[in-house]
């Protein structure tokens, strides 16, 4: 029988990408270079020129939490690991590191709706991925048998949630932009009400 990678391999793999993924994102936020002679009002105009840099680094931030939480929460009922579920991993590994390519254009194009759909594109590529292995892992009985039938809906339904909201925003920005990033907030209380919908 041909040898497998080990999951517990598998998750370390993706703890270390969504932490460098973090870390490459932070770097984006540039602190300007500032004349010394400024004055303390002039200064924290500089500053607060950076407010929207900081949102949106906050909110990428909080987005790959949510991925991360949900990788773990995934792969934490998968009892063993597949072929194919390894690739389908890395694949949505690297559409988390895409997620601070994204933020750096964001950073100085976000307000054009096409940069925020590129954004919300791998996002929902990376959603859609980590559904997938959901998918592929119920398929062929890959996940913890103990896992009761409500269990399994309810993660299917976290999975499916994330990607369909980002797709939704795309469709937002075309009117507002600022609207369509605090659509993403939604997630938050949905997957409150879905937790409270299929207890396990």
């Amino acid at each position: 029988m041909r040898q497998q990678i080990r999951l517990e391999h598998v998750i370390s793999f993706g703890d270390a990408i969504f932490a460098f993924s973090i870390t490459f994102m932070a770097i984006s936020i540039q602190i300007p270079n500032l004349p010394e002679n400024l004055t303390q009002t002039q200064l924290l105009d500089r500053l607060m020129g950076l407010s929207t840099h900081f949102e949106i680094y906050a909110l990428s931030f909080f987005i790959i939490g949510i991925y991360w939480i949900a990788y773990h929460q995934i792969l934490g009922h998968i009892a063993r690991s597949h072929g194919t579920m390894i690739w389908l991993n890395l694949g949505f590994l690297f559409s988390i590191t895409l997620i601070s390519f994204a933020v750096d254009l964001q950073v100085d194009y976000g307000f054009y709706p096409l940069v925020f759909s590129i954004y919300a594109l791998v996002l929902i590529l990376a959603g859609s991925l980590l559904a997938i292995i959901w998918m592929h892992a119920k398929k062929y009985e890959l996940i913890d048998s103990t896992l009761t039938p409500t269990a399994i809906q309810n993660i299917t339904m976290q999975t499916i949630l994330t990607p369909v909201v980002f797709a939704i925003s795309i469709v937002i920005s075309l009117v507002n932009v600022q609207i369509a990033y605090y659509f993403w907030l939604i997630i938050i209380p949905a997957k409150i009400i879905i937790n409270k919908r299929y207890l396990y």
